[in-house]
């Protein structure tokens, strides 16, 4: 889009003790220019402690204060606008000295062409208002500069602040022994090996355990080992010269060289072809990597995390995984828990995710009704943590603003079980069941699992719930033969 017009005529103050001349010049500019005059230098201070101008046009000859004398006295009142003198031959070299001191832009002679006048001024102008402009943008840019700086610093922070320790959620036996070994190994430079089932937060742990230790002002970056062919993963980690292959346009940096000093996550480990695990481990013994095309080796500064959902040592007996590599790798084991092992964590996950999305989603949830809850936590989940937040988000964005989640609000595959469990439950008319008492018998029974499983195999508190004794309660347990390991077979 064209650049707006200005909307002021920029301003000219003429300055000379001849009248005539005065009138000459206004009336040369006045059709571009508003156009201020002055009988001498002192009435020209004057003018300019009241005006801004963009350019001063000052006679050198005047009595009582010469040009040279004026011109260096507005820039004290004036330092913005631009200076011309008028001057006649006899006074070239002074104007030539003017210019070179940088207190004068450009000399007019007398008597002059109207139209190098006119040229002569408009370049002056033309000069203030670019130079006015430039100041503008140099002001923009330290603002912009400024805040792009603060809120480089508060990225920083919130990216800190969300891998914190604190916001790894899980109180299980088996997750305060998870941050344990954490908290051991985040101040060293030690090689960590995260293990555990898809969808466990393999990656959260690593970006914590970056973000909390002495390389946290370095890059994080990942890469799935999986995700890319071997020659696009060989030059993703490792970089490339130009020419190297068909593509190779220019010089390009691996993974490795961008997260000198800072940490690198090789996710799915188990999958790296074995012609890049021998690279590999030449990072890891000698802090050197080659790109592809290269002669030379580059030292690296890097700690190295990887993670994998399969089973390393069984890998390495098949063969599919070098033996070297693995325990250079397994340093530092961690294994993340499955949810299914942790149930008492899913009640502190359910309600994290309800507020993460409420949030997002800019809707007032009211929590999640005791029956939906109960639904989650009896549920498995195969795919861990990560099918459990896409429950919630997607139960979030179907319930109505100011309301509870419901169990109706959950996936099939959540209420399918315990739909199953009821009506088997209360099913009692099948010939087989027999008389009166064994029809109640069996429905005790099938009450008295279903609400173990719903309490993780609590016995007292199950007892509580049923609203009996914990006493006779386990001589039904016994009578019935309910066990643990006869449900879970």
């Amino acid at each position: 889009m064209p650049a707006e017009a200005p909307t002021e005529r920029p301003t000219v103050l003429v300055v000379d003790d001849e009248p005539d001349i005065l009138k000459l010049l206004e009336y040369t500019l006045k059709e571009e220019y508003e156009v201020l005059t002055a009988e001498g230098g002192m009435r020209g201070l004057e003018i300019l402690r009241e005006r801004d101008v963009a350019l001063i046009l000052a006679d050198q000859r005047m009595p009582g204060m010469s040009g040279s004398e004026f011109l260096e006295r507005s820039l004290l009142i004036r330092p913005k606008a631009v200076r011309m003198v008028l001057t006649g031959y006899t006074d070239i070299n002074y104007a030539i000295e003017a210019i070179n001191q940088g207190k004068v832009y450009l000399y007019l002679t007398k008597p002059w062409e109207d139209s190098d006048l006119r040229l002569k001024v408009k370049h002056a102008v033309q000069v203030h208002v670019l130079e006015q402009a430039n100041e503008q943008l140099a002001g923009e840019l330290r603002r912009l500069t400024a805040q792009l700086l603060r809120e480089n610093v508060e990225l920083k922070r919130e990216v800190e602040g969300r891998y914190t320790f604190d916001n790894i959620v899980g109180r299980s036996p088996a997750m305060q022994r998870t941050f344990d070994l954490l908290t051991r190994v985040i101040d060293s430079p030690t090689t960590v090996l995260i293990t555990g089932e898809t969808g466990t937060g393999k990656e959260l742990i690593a970006r914590a355990i970056h973000y909390n230790s002495p390389r946290r002002s370095k890059l994080f970056v990942a890469q799935n080992c999986a995700a890319l062919v071997e020659n696009l993963l060989e030059s993703e980690l490792f970089g490339h010269r130009k020419g190297a292959f068909t593509g190779a346009v220019e010089d390009k940096k691996g993974l490795f060289e961008v997260a000198d000093g800072g940490t690198i996550l090789l996710d799915e480990v188990g999958d790296m072809p074995p012609a890049l695990q021998a690279s590999l481990l030449r990072v890891l013994q000698d802090g050197e990597i080659k790109r592809v095309g290269d002669t030379a080796a580059r030292s690296v500064d890097v700690r190295v995390i990887s993670a994998t959902n399969k089973n390393l040592e069984q890998a390495v007996q098949e063969g599919k995984f070098r033996e070297d590599l693995f325990y250079r790798l397994h340093v530092f084991p961690i294994r993340i828990p499955a949810l299914r092992e942790r149930k008492e964590d899913t009640p502190l996950l359910v309600d994290h995710f309800l507020k993460k999305y409420a949030l997002r989603a800019n809707k007032g949830v009211r929590g999640i009704t005791p029956a939906a809850l109960d639904l989650l936590v009896a549920y498995d989940f195969p795919g861990n943590v990560r099918e459990l937040e896409n429950e919630i988000e997607r139960a979030v964005a179907l319930v109505s603003s100011g309301s509870p989640v419901t169990p109706d609000l959950l996936s099939e595959k959540i209420t399918a079980p315990r739909r199953r469990e009821a009506a088997a439950a209360h099913s009692v008319s099948d010939a087989s069941v027999g008389a009166l008492r064994e029809r109640l018998q069996a429905f005790e029974r099938a009450v008295i699992r279903q609400e173990l499983e719903r309490h993780g195999w609590n016995r007292t508190q199950t007892a509580k719930t049923l609203g009996i004794s914990l006493r006779p309660f386990m001589e039904k347990l016994k009578r019935y033969g309910i066990t643990e390991r006869e449900t879970k077979g």
